[in-house]
């Protein structure tokens, strides 16, 4: 009984205090990859891949053995990856692999500081993370998909967000395929036997997620450059014309970040149709889409938006682990509207964040779940409205709370302190306060630390001395929420308006405001800027 006690108390303390429970981070007191060398060979008569990683590593402590995440083959299936060799300058290294883990047993003890490299030979058919299958016109396709931690399946790493390196991949596979990866391309060279080599290295330290390559039949365009950055769309050679239509808009789009976050972080931007198993994945510099993502009428825009501002957030800035998605995916989707208001104006802005407060706000009542959820295990179901929408809005609202200016000197400053790197909800709230002024503890503790969101019923009246009065209540189960709410009364036949914002602090409030008419009805909330539900009364 007390160790079932000890254990709830455990689950409890996780609950709580998410900025403390990295219990899901891998090694980090232990090592630190610097960089990953793959070479890789892909074939059209097996679904075997060869490969050969070169991978350097520091240690952050004394260490006899250490271990990264690799799938080992399964005996059932076939399905996995079994290592050969593993070498240091030539010499012979002991290793041992089990079920997901590769254990490399050093010849003798590492000292702390120090960098060795090492290189693993192996192969087998990926268990996940290649996706290896036919596109939707019957042609052979190969295509990385690692998110959240699917690369260990065909790639030895310390597959974690937290640990980020540089990356190489060095491919060769049948002539009749283009290949597409992370960084700037060295070389393409056609070899014997109807094979090509194809050379890619990213310099800027990558999390293992968005670590890929895609092999296919390309076409491919280069669509411009924004900033000195190259942007090229790659497409099945059947969506040419539509593909080179639909992508080139990211041209437009990587402008506005630009000149709105930083800096680009990586050498170039190239969007790819593929076989990804989400809508669109980010990988760093070399986006992937679903295959239906072309379509000739450009319906994709705001999906491009999405994934090219995760390139600053998420890819670059990125958190230090799954539980704070957050900061990937709530900052991605307010962007993406930011775009769209940018270029569409604010009637398209507030359709769109009414379409994200529904999905948040129906989310919430069949999952009493903060954000920053740490109970979950299956990091694909952090892949929800939590996530993406509710975090869009805090982000919507903290605009607000700060204001305009300091809102977006503030995503600029945690981009540029938090690049190439990684951070916390925490590390987010410490720079906007520097930014701003203010104390947002209470505002990042009620939004994305605590489940559920306000409810609201409102009733009026106007009273004889001609004020409206408002009786307001907090129907949502737990404590109330503290907000500002905009009122505007409405008077349909004088066309005569007038807005207040009060401020509601506990369960239920009263409030009595100047009136200049005798109002018609009442609007809660008329510029879409608080996440709430609502019922007012009719009068």
């Amino acid at each position: 009984m007390i160790r079932k006690l000890l254990l709830l108390f455990f689950i409890f303390f996780l609950a709580l205090s998410p900025t403390q429970a990295q219990r899901d981070i891998p090694r980090m007191d232990q090592i630190d990859v610097l960089q990953y060398v793959f070479e890789l060979q892909l074939s059209d008569e097996t679904d075997e891949v060869r490969g050969a990683a070169t991978v350097a590593v520091r240690f952050l402590k004394p260490l006899d053995s250490f271990q990264l995440d690799l799938t080992k083959k399964d005996a059932l299936s076939g399905k996995g990856m079994l290592v050969s060799k593993l070498e240091e300058d030539g010499q012979a290294v002991p290793f041992s692999q089990e079920k997901q883990t590769l254990t490399i047993h050093l010849n003798e003890t590492a000292a702390k500081g120090v960098i060795h490299t090492y290189r693993i030979k192996y192969r087998g058919i990926p268990a996940d993370g290649l996706i290896i299958s036919k596109n939707k016109y019957g042609q052979r396709t190969f295509f990385g998909d690692n998110w959240p931690n699917r690369a260990h399946n065909w790639l030895p790493t310390v597959d974690h967000p937290s640990d980020k390196a540089t990356v190489e991949f060095i491919v060769t596979a049948p002539d009749h395929y283009q290949v597409v990866a992370n960084g700037f391309q060295l070389e393409e060279t056609n070899l014997t036997d109807n094979l090509k080599l194809t050379h890619w290295k990213e310099e800027t330290p990558l999390p293992t997620k968005v670590m890929v390559i895609g092999a296919a039949r390309f076409g491919v365009q280069r669509a411009g450059e924004v900033d000195g950055v190259p942007v090229s769309s790659w497409v099945y050679p059947q969506d040419r014309k539509a593909g080179f239509y639909d992508y080139s808009q990211a041209m437009e789009v990587l402008h506005f970040f630009v000149e709105n976050i930083g800096d680009y972080p990586f050498e170039k931007l190239a969007n790819v149709q593929s076989k990804t198993r989400y809508g669109g994945m980010e990988n760093a510099g070399n986006i992937f889409y679903f295959e239906n993502s072309v379509t000739g009428d450009r319906s994709h825009e705001d999906l491009l938006a999405h994934e090219i501002a995760h390139q600053w957030f998420g890819d670059s800035a990125s958190e230090k682990n799954w539980f704070h998605i957050w900061l990937s995916e709530g900052f991605a989707t307010y962007l993406a509207d930011l775009y769209i208001e940018n270029k569409y104006g604010k009637t398209k802005f507030r359709q769109r964040l009414k379409t994200e407060r529904k999905k948040a706000l129906e989310f919430g009542k069949q999952k009493q779940a903060p954000v920053i959820d740490t109970t979950i295990l299956d990091y694909n179901q952090l892949l929800n409205p939590n996530s993406y929408q509710k975090g869009g809005w805090a982000l919507h609202m903290l605009r607000r709370k700060v204001g305009e200016e300091n809102f977006w000197k503030g995503l600029q400053a945690y981009y540029q302190k938090f690049r190439d790197g990684n951070a916390l909800t925490e590390d987010f709230r410490k720079v906007m306060e520097e930014v701003s002024g203010e104390d947002l503890e209470d505002f990042f503790k009620q939004w994305l630390y605590r489940p559920g969101n306000p409810s609201v019923e409102v009733e009026w009246e106007l009273k004889t001395d001609g004020s409206l009065h408002l009786s307001v209540k907090q129907t949502q189960a737990g404590d109330a929420f503290r907000f500002p709410l905009d009122i505007e009364a409405v008077n349909a036949t004088t066309e005569q308006s007038q807005r207040w914002t009060i401020e509601v602090a506990s369960k239920e409030s009263e409030f009595d405001l100047k009136c200049d008419f005798v109002p018609s009805k009442i609007i809660l909330d008329p510029d879409t800027r608080l996440l709430f539900s609502a019922k007012v009364s009719e009068n």
